[in-house]
């Protein structure tokens, strides 16, 4: 039909006078729930026929009109994407207190230093990922192995102020391995208080582990499962390692830059990788992806956000 109408319905309303009130409504309308609206069908995301019909304003017009309407104000159908919000009451706080010990190091590097520490998980088996083939070819190829999908464990700390990264690479990573670890960060960084940023897996403040290290000064408290000791065994290592743990929000990955280092070991060494059967070779690629910024990394900083040296 012409006439810009479909029946008796026009494929779109009359623009209001002023489009960015219309906008705003509609991004409001979008960002309720569905359920809460008198819709004949509970559903827990908005289509254009339920706008249709909640909406009085929109309820005479066509779905494409409607549709060209949301298009107008670049409101379109999108993929969704995860999200959580860390449920830690001192959220804002540890990251204050984070944000106080950056300007710290900053201002003394040759006496403190700042680390993000984080353990990854990976695996034998290539993880499946897009790469480049012909349109008319088959699809590029995960090649798998028959054997068990062993599980490798990496252990890292980035320097804040360098991109410097130090690893350690072991089948699991528990109290021992990370007491080994701790001992490598004072290695590396003799003569300085190292402030080691982490989150809050339980094993990285038991008792055991805490005794390596000089009295933590925290202002907040350390998470540990109720059925643990609260003091440290008699075979637990005494080394005074000058060590302050910083503890990150709970549930709050994003705020941990080295996470995006696990990001870029992904994209270059672990997806669609062809050492399924060989577990060595694929542990020497790893070793020598974090190897490569054992002398620090300007790309690196600017890859997970990081500021460079001032």
């Amino acid at each position: 039909m012409r006439g810009g109408a479909v029946g008796n319905r026009p494929l779109s309303p009359p623009r209001p006078r002023d489009p960015a009130d219309e906008r705003v409504g509609l991004l409001e309308i979008l960002a309720s729930d569905p359920r809460t609206w008198p819709l004949p069908q509970k559903q827990t995301r908005w289509t254009l026929a339920a706008l249709q019909r909640a909406a009085p304003t929109y309820s005479q017009y066509s779905l494409s009109g409607i549709w060209r309407i949301l298009a107008g104000h670049t409101l379109r159908w999108r993929r969704g994407r995860d999200h959580l919000r860390s449920p830690d009451p001192d959220y804002r706080a540890k990251l204050a207190h984070l944000a106080a010990l950056c300007t710290e190091v900053e201002a003394r590097p040759a006496d403190a230093g700042l680390l993000y520490l984080n353990e990854v998980t990976y695996y034998r088996q290539p993880s499946l990922s897009s790469g480049y083939a012909a349109v008319s070819s088959d699809r590029p190829r995960a090649e798998r192995s028959t054997r068990s999908n062993a599980a490798t464990r990496v252990v890292a700390a980035l320097d804040a102020r360098t991109g410097q990264v130090t690893s350690r690479q072991a089948r699991q990573i528990g109290i021992r391995e990370l007491v080994r670890f701790y001992q490598t960060l004072a290695d590396t960084y003799p003569g300085r208080r190292l402030y080691v940023v982490q989150d809050n897996w339980p094993i990285h403040t038991h008792p055991d582990v805490l005794a390596a290290l000089q009295p933590q000064e925290s202002p907040f408290p350390f998470l540990r499962p109720r059925s643990w000791p609260t003091e440290a065994s008699p075979q637990a290592k005494r080394l005074d390692l000058p060590v302050q743990l910083v503890l990150l929000p709970t549930y709050a990955p994003w705020t941990n830059p080295i996470e995006k280092l696990w990001r870029w070991l992904k994209q270059d060494v672990l997806h669609l990788h062809p050492h399924a059967d060989d577990l060595l070779a694929l542990r020497a690629l790893v070793l020598d992806f974090l190897r490569s910024f054992e002398k620090g990394s300007l790309d690196l900083l600017h890859y997970v956000g990081l500021p460079p040296p001032t």
